[in-house]
């Protein structure tokens, strides 16, 4: 049992830094590489609630795991633990509350008439952006620690 804990705690790491990785390195890039500027965001817009859902699944997988397996062996690794709650924190955050945000500026860019209104929330837009992308890679670079540790580790 002890195994399929392990595995399940490994995969929901995998999936979530991997899919962090894929779509930061690869996916957003081409997406706007190849479309217009407006049709990227829409395709990114539509991907991203799925991709918090991910996130918010893998996380609480990741910290079930982690909890059962600390238990089990009577090991209890606070430097991974605390790096996931970390994680799920700032995943929950990013994607309940900043992408709630970023899509509400968003849709508004697209209405307003007032070039100066529109100006100034193209500029809130860019500010949420650079927030979301910052504690992206806080996520990122926190889950490859745990993958680090991971491979230092007994459990």
């Amino acid at each position: 049992m002890i195994i399929i804990i392990r595995f399940i705690h490994l995969l929901s790491l995998v999936v979530w830094i991997g899919g962090s990785v894929f779509l930061v390195s690869v996916g957003a890039p081409s997406i706007f590489k190849v479309l217009p500027r407006e049709s990227a965001g829409d395709v990114l817009g539509d991907i991203f609630p799925k991709y918090w859902i991910m996130g918010y699944l893998c996380s609480a997988a990741a910290l079930i795991t982690i909890v059962i397996l600390s238990y089990k062996e009577g090991i209890y690794p606070w430097a991974r633990i605390g790096l996931l709650i970390l994680m799920a924190v700032l995943t929950l955050y990013l994607g309940l509350v900043l992408a709630a945000k970023a899509r509400d500026v968003r849709l508004r860019i697209r209405t307003v008439k007032d070039t100066v209104k529109k100006e100034t929330l193209k500029s809130e837009f860019k500010g949420l952006h650079m927030k979301s992308v910052a504690l992206e890679v806080v996520i990122l670079i926190s889950g490859l620690i745990v993958i680090f540790l991971i491979a230092r580790s007994t459990i």
